[in-house]
């Protein structure tokens, strides 16, 4: 189907290039426009690895769901989740436990129309509007609180929103009160492309993503600044790793050097 022949989307403006569309394209999906191509065009002739990187996450993404669904974990709130895929969060922990509940968070109108339409019939998965900078209005969410009880533990997802926001912003302190909010026993994943190793790309990434997100400020880290996101809370072993290194499902992907350069953790809350 071409980008004409799709049926629009309120709120949408299919000129300007959307990141959870991007990766879309990253991914080879079709759910994305001629603007994101272009710019996701734009990036890969910075980093042609980005294409593997984004791949990597997916993978890491499905190896941590099941990994909290089989520490017990009931609860899942996915924020900043991209377009859905073919092995979404809930599907996963669903199989370890069916009656697991998932809330994702998104702002993008095609994120959140597709997921709707594939959640409808699925009393315990949500979709609600919103981000990780707002996190006390988000946990007040109606849409949130039906499905969420935040005096049990709880699984926060957040694989991708950070690596677009910059210092100004504080994400640190938005994170910080996520965790003060969820009891002890909860989880926090976060995933976050570093520039440790390719220091000499992030100039010209981070202009393309200023012009995608309409933003002059720099969100670009390295591994110490995204490790501050763990304070309060206990690193899961193997710690903070790049992602193909975090449990593989098989060890032999691990080999070799680190050719891409995304990081990734769990850390638990262990004190109140």
């Amino acid at each position: 189907m071409s980008d004409a022949e799709r049926r629009p989307v309120p709120g949408l403006n299919t000129s300007v290039p959307n990141v959870a569309r991007m990766n879309d394209y990253f991914l080879g999906g079709k759910d994305n426009f001629a603007a994101d191509r272009e710019a996701a065009e734009r990036v890969l002739a910075v980093a042609p690895e980005i294409r593997a990187m984004a791949q990597e996450s997916h993978a890491f993404l499905g190896r941590v769901v099941r990994h909290l669904a089989e520490e017990g974990m009931r609860q899942f709130l996915v924020i900043g989740s991209g377009l859905p895929g073919p092995r979404n969060v809930h599907q996963v922990a669903q199989e370890v436990e069916p009656d697991t509940r998932v809330v994702y968070v998104a702002t993008d109108p095609v994120v959140l129309s597709h997921a709707r339409a594939m959640l409808a019939t699925d009393e315990r998965v949500t979709v609600v509007e919103g981000d990780v900078l707002h996190p006390r209005e988000l946990l007040n969410d109606p849409g949130l609180r039906r499905l969420i009880d935040l005096e049990r533990p709880v699984a926060v997802l957040i694989l991708s929103a950070l690596q677009f926001i910059p210092d100004e912003d504080d994400p640190h302190k938005s994170v910080a009160v996520l965790r003060e909010a969820v009891p002890v026993g909860s989880h926090f994943a976060i995933a976050h492309v570093v520039f440790d190793t390719r220091p000499e790309a992030a100039g010209p990434l981070v202009d393309i993503y200023r012009r995608v997100l309409g933003r002059q400020e720099d969100a670009s880290r390295t591994s110490d600044q995204v490790l501050r996101f763990f304070d309060g809370l206990e690193l899961v072993e193997p710690g903070l790793v790049h992602l193909r290194h975090w449990r593989p499902d098989n060890p032999l992907t691990t080999r070799g050097g680190d050719r891409t350069w995304s990081m990734g953790g769990i850390g638990r809350k262990t004190e109140g």
